[in-house]
């Protein structure tokens, strides 16, 4: 069965124009068939961005797994950073291309399965986990995101109750040396793991 963690190019077009509203500012974002969430802006997707632009989120950021772009798009309007988006869907890097410059935002945008073409490292990493593609995928992008974080750099998640908060949150702690449950609103808890090298 096909989902939107898939690349599957072939899916007939069902674009879709969506408004949003957040923090004071208007966008517009095109989302299309075999794209998460095609139809609307995804609410734990709006409820991380809530926590996410009150934190700060350093000089260099990556949105993972972008979809069409709302997070990276969001981020590069508020913020002063250097956004990166990827996603292993052609069809959401389509879109993200198309929405981040409709609201006029620059980020650097490209296919990639998980960290495979990634070469940056970031001050903040920001994730919607692909559910459906399974706790092996999720997880090892967890594993993969502490690799690409710089020192006190932070991996921002949301994930519903019923999807698996609490075993994420267990791995999550497996991996990063402090994870913090900052949110929990309409079943999605948002949680902020923190990458704190020693100094030797």
């Amino acid at each position: 069965m096909s989902h939107y963690f898939d690349e599957n190019p072939n899916l007939e077009h069902n674009r879709k124009e969506l408004s949003f509203r957040f923090s004071g500012l208007n966008y517009t974002f095109i989302s299309d068939a075999g794209v998460f969430c095609k139809n609307n802006i995804d609410a734990g997707t709006e409820i991380l961005l809530v926590q996410v632009v009150n934190d700060v989120v350093g000089k260099k950021v990556l949105d993972l797994g972008c979809g069409y772009g709302v997070v990276g798009v969001v981020i590069g309007k508020i913020f002063e950073a250097d956004i990166d988006m990827i996603d292993i869907n052609s069809r959401a890097i389509e879109c993200s291309i198309s929405n981040a410059q409709r609201n006029n935002v620059v980020a650097n945008i490209y296919q990639s399965n998980g960290f495979e073409k990634v070469t940056s490292t970031y001050d903040t990493i920001i994730l919607n986990p692909p559910i459906r593609a399974g706790k092996d995928v999720i997880y090892k992008l967890f594993e993969d995101s502490y690799k690409y974080l710089n020192q006190d750099g932070k991996l921002w998640i949301v994930i519903r109750k019923q999807h698996g908060a609490l075993s994420a949150q267990k791995k999550l702690n497996e991996i990063f040396e402090e994870v913090k449950l900052v949110k929990k609103d309409l079943g999605y808890y948002v949680y902020c793991a923190y990458k704190h090298i020693k100094h030797t």
